[in-house]
């Protein structure tokens, strides 16, 4: 882990303006409603020694004017709580998706044999509360509004989403993760909620887009996105994520097991977010999110650039910050090779004490 740039990472026009970007941060403290159906237990759990999860479908609405909107939840926690060997609970986890997968796929994917596939498995046997959502145009939810899903609306729907879960658990605030556009649509909720977030991890950021190589090549097709409201996703499309920034850091028999679990879902999505990445940026504003904030880069990320990002770090108020840059690493942190490290991260700044001294 280290906060400086590595081979293959953009850098500083030069060296005087890299020491001074770096003194910077070294300056401001960086740091390295409806009702639920019944649960379901899974099965291999047992079978292979672990602590059993189960999961359990949500439905919440989000108004929009006269409309309902219905939105989809699912919750994954642990058979019997003190399976970890007490009742307490290390925290209520919201995870948010990005712009081209539904919730479930990315959170909770199931493979034979790799019981570390699903995000919220992991968590959930630490002791945490997990949940993710499909955002409006995704996965389960409503899919019948004729508009493209930008960030805003996702903030909407996270919005929506949490305050269904902080009725529905035990937590009084949640610890929220979001990745690629799902980071900005969990930012902009923070910056709107946030006294509904304990701490916000932001994975795979984007705030201005300057210096990004991968948007500067989906900006040659954004007429097409503005001219509709969905765009169609294949298995092709599935696998470019991974392979796109730096071919070898996914293992690409779990992103094949990715595909068919996406594809079952959504064979087309919305366009909002990537116009938002796009055209709009930024569209999330440092200075306005006032919780405890990681950001979460990897090496690799041909979306994330590493000025950009950083200097989106700098400007983040809360002294309770943390900028990682992950190695080995693309986009797709969790998809990686190296996803024992993402999760490890994740887990220690959401299970750290808070600050008893803050000055």
């Amino acid at each position: 882990m280290s906060m400086l740039p590595s081979e293959g990472e953009p850098r500083l026009p030069c060296a005087a303006k890299r020491r001074d970007f770096l003194a910077a941060l070294a300056a401001i403290g960086a740091t390295a409603t409806a009702t639920a159906v019944a649960a379901g237990v899974q099965e291999p759990a047992a079978a292979s020694g672990l602590a059993e999860v189960s999961g359990s479908e949500h439905w919440t609405v989000k108004p929009v004017g006269a409309e309902q909107v219905r939105l989809f939840l699912w919750r994954k926690e642990l058979r019997q709580r003190n399976a970890t060997g007490g009742e307490l609970r290390r925290g209520t986890i919201l995870f948010v998706h990005g712009s081209s997968v539904s919730a479930t796929p990315e959170f909770d994917l199931q493979i034979a044999g790799k019981p570390d596939a699903s995000i919220m498995d992991w968590f959930a046997r630490r002791g945490y509360d997990t949940w993710c959502v499909d955002c409006e145009g995704y996965g389960r939810s409503d899919k019948s509004r004729p508009v493209n899903a930008d960030v805003a609306c996702g903030a909407d729907d996270l919005a929506a989403a949490s305050a269904y879960i902080l009725q529905h658990s035990a937590g009084k605030q949640l610890l929220v993760y979001g990745v690629s556009s799902g980071s900005l649509r969990a930012g902009l909720f923070a910056q709107r909620h946030p006294e509904r977030v304990q701490r916000l991890a932001l994975d795979a950021l984007v705030w201005t887009g300057e210096g990004s190589p991968t948007l500067a090549e989906r900006r040659k097709r954004l007429a097409d996105y503005r001219a509709s409201n969905r765009r169609p996703i294949d298995r092709a499309f599935v696998r470019s994520i991974f392979t796109r920034d730096h071919p070898g850091t996914s293992d690409l028999t779990v992103v094949d097991a990715f595909a068919d679990a996406v594809l079952a879902l959504d064979t087309s999505v919305p366009t909002g977010t990537y116009v938002d990445m796009t055209a709009n940026l930024p569209v999330i504003d440092p200075e306005k999110i006032a919780v405890p904030t990681l950001i979460m880069r990897g090496q690799w990320d041909g979306i994330a650039a590493f000025e950009d990002v950083a200097r989106f770090f700098a400007l983040l108020p809360n002294s309770d910050k943390q900028f990682i840059v992950m190695p080995g690493i693309a986009h797709s942190s969790m998809r990686s090779k190296n996803y024992a490290l993402v999760y490890h991260l994740l887990d220690a700044y959401f299970s750290q004490p808070a600050p008893v001294y803050v000055g």
